[in-house]
């Protein structure tokens, strides 16, 4: 019997860890990285939203510096289950 040479034998063991490697993502068997700001979920609130509203109810108006130094004013939100503020004008603008 003729031995496959080296090259083949390393083709084919890679050839089987990406089959196996695509049944696993088919399967969801959670190779793939968890949700997050990786993975293009939207990052949370600014630290400086969350201290603004440390010791508030949600409802409260505050105002805070935000992230540029500049002055806002808003209004105590819970978002994804955290109490910060949220600007008055809906948040940062877009650039």
């Amino acid at each position: 019997m003729t031995r496959a040479p080296a090259s083949l034998t390393a083709f084919i063991v890679a050839l089987v860890g990406w089959a196996a490697f695509g049944l696993a993502l088919a399967a969801g068997e959670g190779v793939l990285p968890p949700a997050g700001a990786a993975s293009g979920a939207p990052p949370g609130p600014p630290p400086e939203a969350v201290a603004a509203c440390k010791g508030q109810t949600e409802g409260a108006s505050v105002t805070f510096t935000g992230r540029r130094g500049e002055q806002l004013a808003g209004t105590c939100q819970s978002v994804a289950g955290v109490l910060a503020a949220r600007p008055a004008f809906g948040g940062p603008p877009r650039r």
